[in-house]
């Protein structure tokens, strides 16, 4: 182990589950070993999206995020399942049990991914062996398949078990990276999604060598502090710490305001909970979450105060959909007396970079029938000002000033 990390340097796990749910679904009924599975939203309707799909449905051209109707075509023998979320919780509880029995050091990224420190697990064999080891266990116990990067630091980790799917085990060291990440195109690189690889390419930076070399100004005139933090990962640089806390702690961000007096007028309170919104989506965005939980708090005139949440069928950060699940709860829990303060939270909080949302055929095209409506709003406003396009809570605040 000393050998090979030496000094004091750390030796990382990224374990990753190889096509999570399909292989929970396969590990229950063998029969569906070998067969193209695919695991999307209404089967029965052939409605719905690819959530993911087994390796010999990828092999046929199905992907993630793809129509059912488009896999179909693609692949007519194609079998699907629809999503069992519980099932897949109580798989990804035994999955970190498994991982916590090599190493105290164990943080969840996602429910089929994790780090592990096994820096000091040196009587347990080589990084190697001890990889193999938790691979064999897994497939033994639960059946299930995954694949390993092993690193110095979590980055690299992460971008070491992309490498080699299914089952691989890949070593990732620093000296490695001019050779083995920087051909690479930028959007390979684990954080970079689609918007920021657009962003960097109008910058000259299209392959993860680009990004380690470029300037760093330029970098934060586009991506803000973000841009020198993706450079440094590019150069193989992640000081991050494996927090068993960091998943257990499940942080909130919230905003919360005293109105000026007690109202039970309906439009001025939904103005109120629609800034709110704003400011915890921006707070959100700042610190790269998202929630799956919004809470509200509602205090009335007597000083009576109580808090009400809602779990989420999928992860959000924009204003508008804190907004809706907020408003939903508020007119659900209202009792129609005076207000005297409102407070929005976003809880069980995830990383960004480490969501997972299970997209279903409502929330994709949802999704997509908006992007070019905010597209066209952020344009507008940008060369025309912030009040040339508003909301209707917006608007009615406005009306507010004006009238006398």
């Amino acid at each position: 182990m000393k050998k090979y990390n030496p000094k004091e340097g750390r030796v990382i796990l990224h374990v990753d589950m190889n096509s999570f749910f399909a292989s929970v679904e396969i590990a229950d009924d063998p029969s569906l070993r070998g067969k193209p599975l695919a695991i999307a939203g209404d089967a029965k309707q052939r409605k719905g999206i690819i959530v993911t799909c087994s390796y010999e449905a990828r092999k046929l051209g199905v992907k993630t995020t793809m129509q059912l109707w488009e896999a179909k075509r693609i692949c007519p023998d194609l079998v699907v399942r629809q999503p069992n979320h519980e099932r897949y919780r109580l798989v990804s509880r035994e999955i970190f049990h498994v991982l916590r029995k090599y190493s105290d050091l164990v943080e969840p990224a996602s429910i089929d991914e994790g780090y592990v420190d096994i820096t000091e697990c040196q009587e347990l064999g080589s990084p190697i062996q001890i990889a193999r080891m938790i691979q064999k266990e897994l497939i033994q116990s639960l059946n299930l398949p995954c694949s390993i990067g092993i690193a110095p630091n979590k980055f690299l980790a992460k971008m070491a078990s992309d490498m080699k799917k299914p089952m691989g085990i890949t070593i990732l060291r620093k000296r490695d990276i001019p050779a083995v990440l920087w051909p690479l195109p930028v959007i390979e690189m684990h954080g970079i999604g689609e918007k920021t690889a657009a962003k960097l390419e109008k910058i000259q930076i299209k392959t993860i060598k680009d990004l380690a070399h470029a300037n760093e100004l330029q970098l934060r005139s586009v991506l803000g502090i973000r841009g020198s933090r993706l450079k440094e990962r590019a150069n193989g640089v992640d000081r991050r710490k494996v927090d068993p806390e960091a998943a257990a702690v499940n942080k909130s961000i919230g905003s919360s305001v005293t109105l000026p007096k007690d109202t039970t007028y309906q439009a001025e309170l939904f103005a109120v909970l629609e800034k709110l919104s704003e400011k915890v989506a921006a707070r959100l965005k700042r610190k790269e979450y998202v929630t799956k939980n919004v809470a509200v708090m509602i205090r009335y005139k007597n000083r009576e105060t109580i808090t009400r949440s809602r779990m989420l069928d999928r992860t959000i950060v924009e204003a508008e959909d804190i907004f809706e699940a907020a408003k939903s709860l508020f007119l659900k829990n209202w009792n129609g007396q005076p207000v005297r303060l409102l407070g929005i939270t976003g809880q069980d909080l995830i990383k960004s970079d480490h969501a997972i949302e299970q997209l279903s055929l409502f929330t994709y095209e949802e999704e997509v029938k908006k992007e070019p409506l905010k597209q066209a709003i952020n344009h507008i406003q940008k060369k025309y000002g912030p009040s040339m396009l508003q909301t209707g809570a917006e608007a009615f605040k406005s009306d507010k000033k004006k009238d006398p």
